[in-house]
């Protein structure tokens, strides 16, 4: 029976991810430190998982967590992009230093086998085709283009660049603390199985929605805003023109991609491989709010046209290796998924 430890088992993918390895009848534990501003209401671990309250970077408690361990699937960040740059100590500290002290207690306790959570942020912008058919990734948006609405990166002539789906081989590039801090743990993980004679996966998720988001958080992510600004009969605010492409993936979607990397870990393999976890179809952020109150029967959306400088225009994926090397398909669909979500109970307001 494989024993898999699970930090941050207690938050939203986390907790998909643990539901869904009971379901396959693995040991589960779950090493979560259950923080106040991500965690609202009390935490009650299914009966047949093991708890340990701690933070990651706790060596004592990790000792205790990881003894009979086969895999470990790191799920422990802080996540979203931010309020402030004064946020940079707090991303840095939990996210990477996290990993660096769960890494060293993997290689003290002879874990071998490791899923890190990664993001779709680490690409920066996403991929794009200009006038001439050639692949190119424009440079950051300019503060002037945003005020004057000219959401659309452009070309070094001014010209419009078609947005494309984007593959593990793409250059990285991340653009905000969070994604510096994301692509840090991808880093250290390879590091990590190159020094140890590990394996790891790295899952680069897009935008995870479904029941269990945190619902007030000033880093929860887009679908739970407008979700919870439809529950409060307001209607969802969308930035620049709704017209961001996103690949939007259901979070059971995402917890079973946990899982085939985690099997593929028991077999031969490189070192070290990173995977998109997305759809593979894509939407608007004007879609989703759109589905939202259409399904819940609330207000229709309002276009703001304002902008969050660190925000990219289209980040859509290809998760077209995570099919193929390890059999993954998404089994929710985007109507079947924002149907559900439009009444799912979200994760209790944190004080």
């Amino acid at each position: 029976m494989t024993t898999v430890l699970i930090t941050g088992g207690a938050g939203f993918i986390g907790s998909a991810i643990v539901e869904a390895a009971l379901d396959k009848g693995w040991r589960v534990r779950v090493l979560d430190s259950l923080r106040p501003d991500v965690h609202g209401g009390e935490y009650h671990p299914h009966p047949r998982v093991e708890f340990v309250r701690a933070d990651v970077r706790d060596t004592d408690a990790l000792a205790v967590a990881l003894f009979g361990v086969d895999v470990v699937c790191h799920q422990a960040a802080k996540v979203g992009l931010g309020v402030s740059f004064n946020d940079a100590p707090d991303y840095i500290g939990s996210n990477d230093l996290g990993t660096a002290v769960l890494l060293a207690a993997m290689a003290q306790s002879g874990v071998d086998r490791l899923v890190v959570a990664s993001s779709m942020v680490v690409y920066g912008e996403g991929n794009y085709r200009d006038s001439s058919g050639r692949s190119t990734r424009p440079a950051a948006r300019r503060v002037e283009d945003l005020d004057a609405g000219h959401f659309d990166p452009l070309d070094e002539r001014g010209g419009p660049l078609l947005p494309e789906l984007i593959s593990e081989d793409a250059p990285l590039d991340p653009r905000n603390v969070y994604a510096a801090s994301k692509l840090a743990q991808e880093h250290l993980a390879a590091a990590w199985a190159r020094s140890t004679g590990g394996r790891a996966v790295a899952l680069r998720y897009h935008n995870v929605y479904g029941p269990g988001m945190p619902q007030n958080t000033p880093y929860a992510g887009v679908a739970s805003l407008f979700r919870s600004a439809l529950e409060r009969g307001e209607a969802p605010r969308v930035f620049e023109d709704g017209a961001q492409r996103r690949d939007f993936v259901h979070v059971r979607d995402v917890a079973s991609a946990n899982l085939a990397a985690i099997e593929s870990l028991a077999a031969e393999g490189e070192q070290f491989r990173a995977f998109n976890v997305g759809s593979g179809i894509v939407h608007t952020i004007g879609d989703l709010a759109s589905a939202l109150s259409r399904y819940s029967g609330g207000p229709e959306p309002v276009t703001t046209g304002e902008y969050r400088l660190g925000d990219v225009r289209h980040i859509t994926a290809s998760s077209e290796r995570l099919k193929s090397e390890l059999g993954w398909r998404p089994g929710v669909s985007f109507d079947e998924g924002m149907a559900e979500f439009a009444s799912a109970p979200l994760r209790a307001a944190v004080s």
